[in-house]
């Protein structure tokens, strides 16, 4: 390998360094967000169905349903954005 062809080879090495970085951090990021979307969620479906399971809150069922449709819609939210992984954009 010449000198130039060795030059060359460690900047393509330097540019995969961030970019490997970069697809680690999105699969980090994803998985976190599919786990804590499936946990907001899950809340969500329990406050729903908290009465038939035998859970009974001291708050109104109007507010039961309006706090577990927010954790369904930011539960869903989050599933999502694991799925996209839309984290540079």
């Amino acid at each position: 390998m010449d000198g130039h062809t060795a030059k060359k080879h460690c900047l393509n090495m330097e540019n995969d360094a961030p970019d490997g970085r970069r697809r680690r951090y999105e699969l980090r990021r994803s998985i976190l967000d599919y786990g804590m979307g499936v946990i907001i969620f899950g809340f969500g479906v329990f406050m729903l169905l908290a009465p038939k399971l035998g859970f009974n809150f001291v708050i109104d069922d109007f507010f039961r349903y309006a706090f577990s449709g927010l954790w369904l819609l930011y539960g869903g939210w989050r599933i999502y954005r694991g799925y996209k992984k839309n984290y540079y954009r």
